[in-house]
Order: structure tokens, then sequence, then C-alpha cells
């Protein structure tokens, strides 16, 4: 598998769960403060400390996570007498935290989710996390192999609900879903949990500005046969791609990957029915048990 244009979860990007997100961008206010204070432009900085006039930015903006190595040594050279080096250790803290709640193999794109205007899926597996129900999520987190934890199925399943804020926000980023129809008949967890589900998803619909289509099984062409796949679009970005299987997962950079995915996605929409069609096939599901 090529590692060109992916993106590992290194503190590339600031996490936006729990305030974390608002606490980076203090320490980015502060630091620029204190820039600004001693004369110094944020090439100087660079150059003093070793790290690119990106990263230098990027720390200032709150959005990139501010490391406890660079809060050191920008500490040093701004003469900050200890207040960077003692704020390094929330730092710290704020990374713990959103590590415990958050699977580490997917954390990279959860945090880009979170501040994306566009968000656009096709799902031939399983219904998107943004749109599975408490009893869904438990259920799929359940039937893991090898077995997690009580615990661990616990923080899981509270922080898929609370990647769901996103669809509570306003302005919505502009959101739609490709789902394969064998998700829709696939009763994960059991009945129950499944007509939940599907009703849930039927509401979901409802919410102005979103977009869910379903990929019936009786066509005879289907783009997405290469599997599931997300496409965001940061704002101020250009848009990136991620894909995941067997939590070995790519958050993909390269313009030219990323608009093949485009492309694809695009033509998926073409060939999935309406979303008035779509919905009456999950009402029709839903009438047959």
């Amino acid at each position: 598998m090529s590692l060109e244009g992916t993106v590992f979860e290194d503190g590339e990007t600031a996490e936006g769960f729990d305030g974390v997100a608002e606490f980076y961008s203090a320490v980015g206010k502060m630091i620029k403060l204190l820039r600004e204070r001693a004369g110094i432009t944020q090439k100087q900085l660079a150059k003093t400390t070793g790290y690119s006039e990106d990263h230098v930015g990027a720390v200032e903006r709150g959005v990139r996570t501010p490391r406890i190595e660079y809060l050191t040594v920008v500490d040093d050279a701004l003469d900050a007498g200890g207040l960077l080096k003692v704020v390094a250790d929330d730092v710290m803290k704020a990374k713990v935290r959103v590590s415990e709640r958050h699977p580490a193999y997917n954390k990279a794109f959860t945090q880009e989710e979170w501040k994306a205007i566009e968000i656009h899926e096709y799902s031939s597996l399983h219904i998107p996390g943004l749109l599975q129900t408490e009893a869904h999520a438990r259920a799929l987190f359940d039937m893991r192999r090898p077995w997690l934890s009580v615990e661990q199925v616990d923080q899981w399943v509270a922080a898929r609900l609370e990647r769901q804020q996103i669809l509570t926000r306003w302005p919505l980023p502009v959101m739609s879903w490709v789902i394969d129809e064998s998700a829709l008949r696939r009763p994960l967890g059991g009945w129950d949990v499944h007509r939940e589900q599907l009703r849930h998803l039927l509401k979901v619909a409802e919410i102005r500005g979103l977009e869910l289509q379903v990929m019936p099984l009786d066509r005879t062409e289907n783009a997405g046969m290469g599997g599931s796949f997300v496409l965001l679009t940061p704002n101020g970005r250009p848009q990136i791609a991620y894909v995941e299987v067997q939590h070995v997962n790519r958050l993909i950079t390269a313009p030219e990957e990323v608009r093949k995915m485009a492309a694809r996605y695009g033509t998926l929409r073409g060939q999935a029915l309406t979303m008035r069609e779509s919905l009456a096939l999950i009402e029709m599901i839903l009438g047959e048990r």
C-alpha cells in the first residue's frame, strides 16, 4: 500500500472534542502574543527553534497540536519564563484524554471530520458512524474480535455519539451519504436494534441540508466495488479522503488520488436511488418485519 499523501496520528492536527481544540487555540494565541511582545516574526522564530514557518503559524492558529518539545524550545526562545513549559503539562493531559476516548487507529480522521465544511461518504458494509444509533454502535463494537473490554466499548460508543454533534451544528457542513442496500438489510444487533436504526435514518433524513441515497442491490453497475470511503473538505484547504479496512487506514491528501475518489463518488450518486426513492426503500424494508 502506498503511503503517499497519508497523514498519520502524530499531532499534525488539533483535536476537536471535549474543548481540546479551543484549548489548543488559546495556547496558540498565547504564543503569538509572547512572540509579538518580543518583536519576533514567525519566520525568525522558526529559524531560532528549527521548526518550519508553516509549523509556527499552524500552532499559533490552533490548527496543529503543540508538541511538548516545541513548547519547551519556544519558551526559551521567547524568554517566557517557564509559562509555556507549564502549559505543556496540560497539553499532555489533553492528548491523553482524547486518546482514551477515541480509537487510535482513526483519531486523525475524526479530528479532520470535526472541522470539515463538507462530508461525503459511501458505505458498502454498514451504516455510517454519524448516522448510527447508540444501540447499533454498541452492537458493532460488541461483535469485534478479538473482544473489547466493556469499558472500551462504553468509551468508543460515547465517542461515536459525540461525533454526531456535527449534525446539530449551525451552519451544518454540506453532508451526503450513499449506503449500499445490503447494509440496510443486515440486522446487526437483532431486529429490534435494526428497526430502531432504520427509523433513525428516516428521522435524520428530515434534517434540512442532509442528503441520503441508497445503492440498490439490483444495479448492474456499481462504482463503489472497491469499498467504502469518505471525502472531507477542510475549511480553507483542499479536499482529502479517508479509507479504512480491518483497522488499516489512510487519510489521503495526494490531489490526484483524492480527485479520482471524488469523481467516483459523483458516479455513485448518479447510480444510486434518488433521496425520495431511497427513503421509500427504507420504509419498505421496515414494513417487511
